[in-house]
């Protein structure tokens, strides 16, 4: 049984890497796309909000879904249309096309993260550790191996095509593969499938009351990072005067930190506790928002963005790890899934809300001033950090279950 989880572990990390590299890949090269489709900026807005609002619904749908079907069956095939679909959007010559491709991939996306953090939670379980922040690590790699290929590609003055080919072949066959060892949990572990089903469908309409601190730290988490990716740089050259070329390290600092911060987060959970993680996660990202908002220059800042990404790092992979803890104690083992799903969506709503935000406040005060309004909705997190708290399985207390704990029926086939 070790072994069988050892096999999930991988083939699901896999997955998240997977991930990394193709979202970066679309988002790294959208000054290409909106050239070979001829996007008039005015237009760009809607096509770029289109795909969290699509994934959004993707995820709704994938709670649905997962009453009947293994989240690993829909995280199998989720993958190769996300895949598929970065690659007509790079081989396609007309708007209709690039419309319809990117309305697969929102689609898509939104059942691939849900489906990956449920397995990702399933196997945290199983191991009766701390391993939810590896994962995420490992999609923080794929961010950063994914934004260097986009490099290459705009260096060289690649096609799209030509660009998101190559890792197409190599990653499509590569995640089929892997997918034949994903380790599924939730209610089929040690019941029939329908009453499995029939419990997660009541545990849904019910979950979301106790979900809602974690929505909000979730919504917030994704704002902080919203406002990173999308103004880090204009932050650095208009506001703290540094040249067009140092203006395009922090967001790379930013992505380095959190796969630092992420590969070494497990560790702190089990030696700490996820709570004592997460409020200094908290309080680390605050303290980054407050150095960059009163940055003197340009490498003051980047300090800033560095703190921010040890901070911000955390919050995201512990708010799913509680989110299935909670549902499971509360309402049984069929909950977790259908309230990782839920939960999902509050990382559309916050990616949504954050880049506007910030652009608003910053065009009718100033950019200073928006920093600090992502860093008091960091900091409203503390408020809940109690949420994140283990009830039965206390990670980090020398308490943690053998890891050949019960792994329901293991993988399933095709």
């Amino acid at each position: 049984m070790t072994d069988v989880l050892r096999r999930g572990r991988a083939s699901l990390a896999f997955s998240f890497f997977a991930q990394g590299v193709a979202f970066a890949l679309l988002v790294t090269r959208i000054p290409a796309i909106q050239d070979r489709y001829g996007v008039s900026d005015a237009l760009l807005p809607a096509f770029l909000a289109a795909v969290p609002i699509l994934a959004g619904v993707g995820s709704v749908t994938t709670e649905r879904l997962v009453k009947r079907i293994p989240a690993s069956r829909l995280l199998r095939w989720s993958q190769p249309v996300v895949l598929l679909a970065l690659l007509g959007v790079g081989a396609g010559e007309r708007m209709v096309e690039l419309g319809l491709a990117l309305a697969a991939f929102g689609l898509a996306v939104g059942v691939l993260d849900a489906s990956m953090n449920m397995l990702g939670v399933s196997l945290q379980r199983s191991y009766g550790r701390s391993i939810m922040l590896s994962f995420h690590a490992v999609y923080s790699l794929g961010g950063i191996v994914g934004a260097s290929l986009a490099w290459v590609g705009a260096h060289w003055d690649l096609a799209l095509v030509v660009s998101y080919l190559p890792v197409v072949v190599v990653l499509l066959p590569a995640a089929l593969v892997g997918s034949r060892w994903y380790v599924d949990g939730g209610p089929r572990g040690g019941v029939g499938t329908d009453v499995g089903a029939r419990e997660a469908g009541e545990a849904g309409a019910v979950a979301f009351k106790v979900l809602l601190p974690l929505c909000l730290v979730m919504t917030f988490a994704y704002i902080g990072d919203s406002t990173v990716s999308n103004w880090s740089a204009k932050y650095l050259q208009d506001v703290l005067g540094s040249s067009e070329q140092l203006a395009t390290v922090p967001y790379n600092v930013y992505m380095v930190t959190t796969l630092v911060g992420r590969a070494i987060g497990d560790f702190g959970v089990r030696r700490f506790g996820a709570v004592v993680v997460v409020r200094v996660g908290a309080l680390v990202a605050a303290g980054g928002f407050a150095v960059v908002a009163a940055a003197p220059g340009a490498w003051v800042g980047m300090v800033g963005f560095t703190l921010l990404g040890l901070g911000l790092c955390v919050l995201v992979p512990q708010t799913f790890a509680a989110a299935g803890r909670l549902a499971s104690e509360k309402y049984g083992p069929g909950a977790s899934d259908a309230a990782i799903a839920r939960l999902n969506v509050f990382n559309y709503v916050g990616f949504l809300i954050g880049s506007p935000l910030v652009g608003a406040l910053g065009d009718a005060w100033n950019y200073r001033g928006a920093m600090l309004v992502p860093m008091v909705l960091v900091l409203v997190t503390l408020v809940y950090a109690r949420s994140f708290a283990a009830q039965p399985d206390r990670y980090g207390d020398g308490h943690e279950r053998p890891r050949t704990a019960d792994v329901g029926r293991g993988s399933n086939g095709l």
